[in-house]
């Protein structure tokens, strides 16, 4: 079989029975990208607000809003979330930190300069094609922002999943040792270099990977990163050295397994799967109608389904707004049984961004068609008071101050929501929980 074509006709340079063989094990690899992230059902969730938090940054710079400093901005909202969403963009706030000593990245001071950000942004959010996105990206290159290189793709990828990967150091390096290019992080013309042969890679294992290229730049995180390693190249792939392979795979992933390291995917999961089905039966047993979000109902939850004795269609009141898809996401909301309004609505943030929460809440509380909402809580563990307080309160959402959004701690959920079942009516006994943080 013939590798294919990949950065300007290299052809890769190991066997491609191997190289699905690797791919099917990434699939299958609990502790790997493709189960912990691009599986994670979160992860989606998130695409909506991100795309409209970058449009509010392109129109606060062509306003002249946006101001000259990285914290406290909208971008810095943005690009926090992006941070937040789990191994591949862990760390991808930091080549939009100010630098003052290098007064970089130049996005910050020079108005001519933020424009061209600004414009870039905007442009490949509007773009429908491939040519569009290629052409605004190389416009921003030629501008040659000092300290702004490629890692605004991970701001585009977003916009575009299907089109513009993302890109890290992890990510090259596990190109670079797919193909044997030499690709450079931080240059506009290499990122774009190694897209081509991303693409080309992607479609010739279209069936184990996706459309979203989020799929195959995990691969190539966890190839870069020393998860995985490549197999032995063409001219000496023999039966011995297959074995080998197959032998420092094992390996590598018997010790990734046995690093000690931070709560797992799995174990977060599920606690946010847990706060969601306290949040259920306190719900049902007040009277409510129970929404659980579409992308969560078939968790497993008490013995059965996350969505066991909720609404299993959202009514016509709220599939009518425009913002139908995002409202449906949201976490939990509990609806009133006789005019089937919302009357609250919850989002639980256990560990990801909490920007995008907020963006959801917007949604369902500024769309006419859903009607008045009494309740809106933001679920939290009690260590991110101060997190979803700071939030709240940034220019970004000054709209929400009007909207009254809570905090609810798990603890007060965990204290009081059985007494809250077996005594309460209505909305009073989630209001004697929550806090106010206006």
């Amino acid at each position: 079989m013939s590798a294919p074509a990949v950065d300007d006709s290299r052809p890769l340079p190991f066997d491609l029975t191997a190289i699905q063989e690797l791919l099917e094990r990434w699939r299958d690899d609990p502790g790997g990208t493709y189960r912990t992230w691009f599986l994670w059902d979160q992860r989606l969730k998130n695409f909506r607000s991100l795309r409209r938090g970058i449009q509010q940054v392109s129109a606060e710079i062509e306003d002249g809003v946006f101001g000259t400093a990285y914290h406290g901005s909208s971008l810095e909202t943005v690009v926090r979330g992006v941070a937040e969403q789990r191994q591949i963009f862990r760390g991808a706030d930091h080549a939009f930190l100010w630098k003052p000593k290098l007064r970089i990245p130049d996005i910050y001071e020079d108005r001519t300069n933020q424009l061209a950000f600004g414009r870039m942004l905007e442009t490949c959010r509007c773009c429908t094609t491939d040519a569009q996105l290629v052409a605004a990206v190389r416009a921003f290159a030629g501008v040659g922002v000092k300290g702004m290189g490629p890692a605004a793709a991970n701001l585009l990828y977003f916009l575009h999943p299907t089109l513009l990967p993302p890109v890290n150091t992890a990510i090259v390096n596990g190109y670079n040792a797919l193909t044997g290019a030499r690709i450079k992080l931080g240059k506009w013309d290499e990122y774009l270099r190694m897209r081509s042969g991303l693409l080309a890679i992607n479609e010739q294992f279209r069936n184990l990977l996706s459309n979203d290229l989020g799929a195959i730049a995990g691969f190539l995180f966890d190839l870069g990163s020393g998860r995985y390693v490549v197999p032995p190249a063409v001219e000496s792939d023999t039966r011995t050295s297959r074995a080998q392979w197959h032998a420092e795979l094992d390996e590598r992933l018997r010790r990734a397994a046995a690093t000690p390291g931070p709560a797992g995917a799995d174990e977060q999961d599920l606690t946010h799967t847990q706060i969601q089905g306290w949040l259920r039966d306190l719900g049902l047993a007040l009277g409510f109608d129970v929404w659980i979000a579409s992308n969560d109902r078939n968790r497993p939850y008490a013995g059965g389904r996350l969505a066991d004795g909720a609404l299993t269609d959202l009514p016509p009141v709220v599939t009518a707004s425009r913002a139908a898809d995002a409202i449906g996401l949201i976490d939990v909301l509990w609806l009133t049984r006789a005019e089937s309004s919302v009357a609250a609505a919850f989002e639980v943030e256990h560990t990801t961004s909490i920007y995008s929460g907020i963006v959801r809440m917007l949604d369902l509380a500024m769309s006419t068609e859903s009607g008045s909402v009494s309740a809106l809580y933001l679920v939290a563990p009690d260590s991110r008071q101060e997190e979803v307080r700071a939030q709240l309160r940034r220019p970004a959402f000054a709209r929400v101050a009007d909207l009254k959004v809570k905090y609810l701690p798990y603890s007060e959920l965990e204290q009081h929501r059985l007494s809250a079942a077996r005594f309460g009516q209505g909305l009073r006994p989630i209001e004697t929980m929550a806090r106010s943080l206006w």
